[in-house]
């Protein structure tokens, strides 16, 4: 095929589309989580809950209000799903396992000090491994620090030693995540962990490299070589131009040129059948909030470049620098990141306070609104929490359809 040719609209049209928060809504229960996960193929994890937990907000901008049981049987008793790093501390799916071998049988990679740490602490390396075997899952706390030479940092994890064998033996994938206690995780031998069917197959670095490249493509729409590596498993294509361009020579991808743009982008074949879509006049105007982790903003620079729209996690910030708040969340109207949302709920008053709404300096009418107003009544019920509080500033462009919500 021919390169293409697409405009800036297109390409967030086929992003949004990729990402299933617009086109034909998946089937409910669990085969919709099914759905929705293998196109996204993994789910940011963060401890934060001022709303609802990032990987459940993630889910609730697809699917709408589901029930959070079915991912916590996805994950811990069918064990479709597993804990792994990928772009981040995230949720992955158990059939991807050969992509994630990669990274475990090579850590801790070329960090020379993690090497000779662990090399000099192989007693508690053993303790840890015998003890899960005796006594799996555990605790963090259900380990003795065995260590000879203490973990030495200038940050949190300094003299936490069991804390980073875990770790270390999670990443080289012989310990997985086989439960929580609220925030505590409980480990246990992987061996034990995966399901039978699991695939343990050793691949080819092509092969791993192609299969990753495929996903990460997929789920972007359309993307350069530099949105491909910081996808999906981030920065571990290698060379990630030569592995877009043996994917075009299989006629797995197509080139596609931007407006606007120098780079040579990508479309993969499957997502060809929906850039026609993407230009038409019938593109459905849906609008939902997306959490600060998700997949389609997860990559900083590409949602400036496409979105205009420059998200800073604040949560970190002092009070008296941030500019939005603590936990905001991006306003989706289309195909367009129009808002944003400071929001927290307050389950002991049964309240979602609304501690700031904004609207991009563009937005210059109201048609996002119904949809803003409709959608964090939904996130309400989804949270838990039965009303809205409007605590501080909202657009005048958006405050006729928001002035009910309290």
């Amino acid at each position: 095929m021919d390169t293409l040719d697409l405009d800036t609209r297109v390409v967030r049209r086929l992003a949004v589309r990729r990402q299933r928060l617009a086109g034909p809504s998946p089937v409910p229960g669990p085969d919709g989580l099914r759905e929705v996960l293998r196109d996204l193929r993994c789910l940011q994890i963060d401890p934060i809950n001022v709303v609802a937990r990032s990987p459940l907000l993630v889910l609730w901008s697809r699917l709408g209000r589901f029930d959070p049981a079915d991912l916590d049987a996805l994950l811990w008793e069918e064990r479709w799903l597993f804990e792994y790093w990928a772009h981040a501390a995230s949720m992955v799916l158990t059939e991807d396992l050969p992509l994630h071998r990669r990274l475990m049988r090579r850590h801790p990679g070329g960090d020379s000090r993690m090497a000779a740490w662990v090399e000099a602490n192989g007693e508690l390396r053993e303790h840890v491994l015998c003890r899960l075997r005796d006594a799996g899952p555990l605790p963090t706390d259900g380990f003795e620090d065995r260590a000879a030479v203490p973990w030495e940092s200038t940050g949190w994890t300094a003299g936490r030693n069991v804390e980073r064998m875990l770790e270390l033996l999670w990443f080289q994938g012989h310990i997985m995540v086989a439960g929580r206690r609220g925030r505590t995780r409980l480990w246990d031998l992987a061996d034990r962990r995966l399901p039978a069917w699991a695939d343990r197959t050793e691949l080819p670095d092509t092969e791993v490299e192609e299969r990753s490249a495929e996903h990460a493509l997929r789920a972007l729409g359309a993307g350069r070589a530099r949105d491909v590596r910081r996808h999906f498993v981030r920065e571990r294509y290698g060379d990630a131009v030569a592995t877009l361009e043996r994917l075009v020579a299989r006629g797995r991808a197509v080139r596609a040129r931007v407006s606007g743009s120098d780079e040579p982008w990508f479309v993969h074949a499957d997502v060809l059948p929906l850039v026609e879509e993407a230009a038409g006049a019938g593109w459905a105007e849906r609008t939902t909030l997306l959490s600060p982790f998700d997949n389609l903003l997860c990559d900083r620079e590409r949602t400036s470049l496409l979105w205009g729209f420059d998200y800073v996690n604040e949560m970190y910030t002092p009070r008296a620098r941030r500019r939005f708040g603590y936990y905001v969340l991006p306003v989706l109207h289309g195909d367009r990141l129009v808002g944003r949302v400071a929001a927290r709920a307050d389950r002991r008053r049964g309240v979602l306070e609304l501690e700031g709404v904004y609207a991009e300096a563009w937005v210059e009418d109201e048609a996002a609104a119904p949809g803003l107003a409709l959608a964090l009544v939904e996130l309400a019920g989804f949270a838990g929490v039965g009303s809205l509080a409007c605590t501080g500033p909202v657009p005048g462009v958006w405050r006729s359809a928001l002035a009910d919500l309290g």
